[in-house]
């Protein structure tokens, strides 16, 4: 790690101090150390942000410091609940409104990926979209004959680079972190950025966002309410993504959805649905819905969905975990919840599992009995997570994408919806899940499941044996040797000395 990239982590703790991102954090669940920390940050503030708590520069600020601190942006604008409706209106303009690149650079880019292809592209428009990673053009794509209208999608120039000088710099954060603060080394950040680094690896290269759109198209096929477009591979590579243009209203020009006749309660709920379907049903889920990728269909209700450069898998195991806690709360079954943390081994087996449901009974029963517009299911999971150092449960990294995916839905889902219930619309997905993998057929997968890796450990037994064969003959061959030595060791001492008493004496 070089000196570089602690230089930069001081020089972006720096921006976001003096532009007023540290007055946007709750301190109060924070360790001394990072309290003290904070306030000590806060003395570089700009006197504006001071006097009048208006983080006026913080868009800007992210925006200079890189992509994936403009991705941190993205996900505050989701959820004004945390950092004020003001500053949430700021950063919504990270999410595809920012300034665009040099358009005299496209056609060469164009080209340098997809070569004598790259002229098949006509009619190309200005940027319709830019973010931090890229801008999206629509075009017109005449193919063997055929007229259609696209989406093409392009890198950033540069962009690469900046991806990994960013993530260094946090790499850095995080080992530091867990150095000063070692309470805070359950939480694995370095994991965290190790996970944030393989997606951003993922997310700049756009074929891999390609397989990502024909994998979730397979999944979805029998759903409503969900639609994705179509890759056209043959004018795609590492930099050009081309897909099908889609037409809907930006979910987040509520005048639009309004004037259209749009069930906004129906669009939020449909939001909502389909995340834990993708989530909980296929385990693959995109992990990057906000307002910005998102638009509505006027002739069904339903969502349109682009930008897959990130998405999230869970396995089978954390999909359980994931319906029976959401399942649990609704039924206010904590004993199932806390006894699951066990089973599954996220909480050490000598914690109590009376006493930790306990804990998650104080997270839960203040939720009932509230207005639904009043209830965060995010918040619930985020309380979990808090409420678990107590009980040395270890963060799974695993999950982190999925929860901040789901911080970002439910904001969506919200500001589309103020009065959405969360759990109501929750119950019918995780409450099937719950049942049918506590049933028959649940129990016969599982099984299966097993019974796979049975087989795959049978069909390396050969190999198996084969390897502690070779590895009992080199240790009976090093036991020989050392028997060997041992034996005739004697000898050799006794030589030596008469070597020495021989020079001895010809040397008096």
């Amino acid at each position: 790690m070089g000196f570089g990239a602690y230089f930069r982590l001081l020089g972006a703790g720096y921006v976001l101090a003096r532009e007023g991102a540290l007055s946007l954090l709750d301190n109060e669940g924070l360790p001394p150390s990072l309290r003290a920390g904070l306030r000590f940050g806060r003395l570089f503030e700009r006197a504006s942000v001071r006097q009048t708590g208006r983080v006026e520069r913080l868009t800007r600020a992210l925006n200079r410091l890189g992509p994936t601190y403009v991705k941190f942006g993205q996900t505050l604008a989701t959820r004004p609940d945390i950092v004020g409706s003001a500053v949430a209106a700021d950063l919504s303009v990270l999410q595809d409104q920012m300034d665009p690149f040099d358009p005299a650079l496209v056609p060469g880019l164009l080209e340098a990926e997809l070569g004598a292809k790259a002229a098949d592209l006509k009619d190309i428009s200005p940027p319709v979209a830019a973010a931090s990673i890229a801008q999206v053009h629509r075009a017109t794509l005449e193919h063997d004959g055929i007229r259609r209208q696209v989406a093409v999608k392009i890198l950033r120039p540069g962009v690469i680079e900046r991806f990994h000088a960013d993530l260094e710099s946090q790499l850095a954060g995080a080992r530091l972190m867990e150095r000063l603060v070692p309470r805070l080394r359950r939480l694995r950040p370095v994991e965290i950025v190790g996970i944030l680094d393989r997606s951003a690896r993922l997310e700049l290269d756009l074929r891999m966002e390609a397989a990502a759109i024909s994998e979730f198209a397979e999944n979805l096929k029998p759903d409503e309410g969900f639609a994705i477009p179509d890759v056209l591979w043959d004018h795609s590579g590492r930099t050009i993504l081309t897909t099908s243009w889609v037409d809907g209203i930006p979910i987040r020009d509520f005048a639009a959805l309004d004037r259209a006749g749009i069930d906004r309660k129906a669009l939020a709920s449909n939001l909502l649905r389909n995340f834990l379907i993708h989530t909980i049903r296929d385990g693959f889920f995109h992990a990057d819905l906000h307002p910005g990728n998102l638009f509505a269909d006027p002739r069904n209700n339903g969502i349109i969905a682009v930008d897959f450069g990130i998405m999230g898998r869970i396995g089978r195991r954390e999909r359980r975990f994931l319906a029976e806690i959401l399942y649990g709360f609704i039924t206010r079954d904590y004993y199932r919840i806390a006894k699951l943390h066990f089973d599954i081994g996220y909480v050490p087996a000598h914690q109590s599992v009376d006493e930790f449901a306990l804990a998650l009974r104080a997270i839960g029963e203040p939720q009932h009995g509230r207005n639904v517009a009043e209830i965060s299911m995010a918040k619930v999971l985020g309380q979990l997570f808090a409420t678990t150092e107590l009980f040395e449960m270890r963060a799974r990294p695993e999950l982190i994408l999925l929860q901040k995916s789901m911080v970002l839905v439910e904001g969506v889902a919200r500001s589309i919806d103020p009065t959405l219930d969360i759990w109501t619309v929750s119950e019918p997905i995780v409450g099937d899940w719950v049942r049918r993998s506590a049933g028959p057929m649940g129990r016969l997968e599982e099984l299966g499941e097993h019974a796979d890796t049975a087989l795959k450990t049978l069909g390396r037994l050969p190999a198996l044996v084969t390897s502690a064969e070779q590895a009992l003959a080199l240790w009976r061959a090093d036991l020989a040797a050392r028997q060997s030595r041992a034996r005739f060791w004697p000898y050799g001492v006794v030589a030596l000395l008469a070597v020495l008493v021989t020079l001895l004496v010809k040397g008096g």
